[in-house]
This record gives C-alpha cells, structure tokens and sequence, in this order.
C-alpha cells in the first residue's frame, strides 16, 4: 500500500457521507433562498426587526439591519449554528480517523507495507482539506442557484465578494477545528475519546465566546480560542476580508497538524 492507495481508501470510506452533507448544504441554502424571497415579498423584515429585543439589538448592533434583509437571510446559511456545528463536527470525524484505524489494529496492515508513518497523518490532512473545499463549494453552488432561480426584481442580494468571504471564513474555522483533533487524535487509541474530547473543546469554547461578549472579564482572555476570531454576523456590514482572522484560525490549524506529526511519529503503536 502507497500513500496514494491509503488516501483513495480513506475518500472510498467517506464518499458517501461527503456527498449527502453536500446535497444537504446545497439544498438548504436553496431553502434559505425561498424562505427569503417569501420574506420579501411580504414585507415581514421590518416586522420581524420590531419583534427583537432591545438588549438584543444592541448586542447585534448594525448587523441586524443587514440581517433583517433578502441578502442577510440568505447569509445566514454561512454562520448559522447548525451548519456551523455540523461542518465542525464532520471535521472531527474526518480527523479521528487516524484513531480508528489504531483502535481496529489496521495501522498494523497500514505499516506492515513499506509506507512511511507520517502517510497517515498525512493522508487525513488531505482529505479534511479537500473535504472542507467541496462542502463550501456545495454551499456556494446552492447559493447561486438560489439567487439566480428566486431572488426577487429588487431585492438586496448578497454581493459575491460577501459570499467568499464568508466562505473563506468559515472554511478556515473548519480547518482550525480540524486541525487540532487531529493533535488529539495522533495521541489517543479509541476514535470515541478523540472525538468526544475535540468535541466536547469545541463546545466549551463556543459557549466561553459567546458568554464574552457581554461579560468583560471573559473577555480579557477570549483571544485564546478559536471562535473568538469567527464573527461572521459582523461580516455583514463589511466587505473587508477578515485577513487577520483568517490567519489567525488557519494558524491553529497549522499548529495542531504540526503537533499532530510530531506526537504520532514518537508514540507506541
């Protein structure tokens, strides 16, 4: 077995999981799409504006406007919770993959061949980056066809540069989280305790963000954490890209493979 057969093998594993999140992503971007266009033509975003909370509206500030607009309910696909949570944890099980094969013994199949170790750390990157680069593209296609099919004469539509920054954005998070399972995967033997340790960061961390933004002493250290650098919402008012962000989560990323390659080349197989 060569790397390019161990890599063939792990996307003959997950092809099928890839293309029903993709159709899912495309599908509910179009929906996103109907959903809005049904909004606009009733006119409801201003009524549904006066319905949010004060505290709410302060929290969300300008974002809000542009959110209560055809083009901020189409965006929202890109930072939704759901598709965010679901992107995220599609990314972990992708990276624990190296975990199970250590669990199930068939790393002793893997390296009983003349393959260098470092082919399965590698292998995994491959294909969470080529993974993450076909959901988005998914996404965006479904965006598109949705714009183009239901967007209604007039409306605000989400200009193509917020799409790929929003893409951008949300892609490097993806590789960030996985990434560093990938660091927790290279140490651990059972794909569970991988996954639920990865898993379990990426919720705490969430939660500690979303608890910084109104409490000031959380805030001091929220620069810690991967989601501190994801405020997607806050992209709705801005066509810059978030350059210093992006860098930021795809240095968390580069962080946790490198550790990933280090700590799987000295442990006990």
């Amino acid at each position: 077995m060569n790397g390019a057969a161990l890599l063939f093998h792990s996307y003959r594993r997950v092809r099928a999981l890839l293309l029903g999140a993709g159709a899912l992503l495309a599908g509910f971007q179009l929906l996103l799409c109907l959903a809005a266009k049904a909004m606009h033509e009733l006119n409801a975003f201003g009524q549904l504006t006066s319905l949010i909370p004060d505290f709410l509206r302060q929290l969300m500030g300008p974002s809000l406007i542009s959110l209560m607009s055809f083009g901020g309910i189409v965006a929202v696909g890109y930072f939704h919770i759901a598709v965010m949570g679901a992107l995220v944890a599609l990314a972990i099980a992708l990276a624990t993959e190296v975990s199970a094969e250590i669990e199930l013994r068939f790393v002793d199949l893997i390296l009983s061949r003349p393959l260098a170790r470092h082919w399965l750390i590698t292998r995994s990157v491959v294909v969470l980056i080529c993974a993450t680069a076909w959901l988005l593209l998914a996404m965006s296609l479904g965006t598109c066809l949705g714009l183009y099919l239901l967007a209604p004469p007039g409306s605000a539509e989400p200009t193509l540069r917020l799409v790929r920054i929003l893409i951008f954005n949300l892609g490097a998070l993806i590789l960030c989280w996985g990434g560093l399972t990938l660091a927790v995967a290279a140490v651990s033997r059972r794909r569970s305790a991988a996954g639920s340790a990865a898993g379990f960061l990426a919720l705490a961390t969430y939660l500690f963000d979303y608890i910084a933004q109104v409490w000031k002493p959380a805030a001091k250290i929220a620069w810690l954490f991967p989601f501190h650098y994801y405020n997607a919402l806050r992209l709705l008012t801005t066509s810059d890209l978030p350059l210093r962000e992006i860098r930021v989560l795809l240095c968390f990323a580069g962080a946790g493979i490198a550790v990933a390659y280090i700590l799987f080349s000295r442990r006990d197989l």
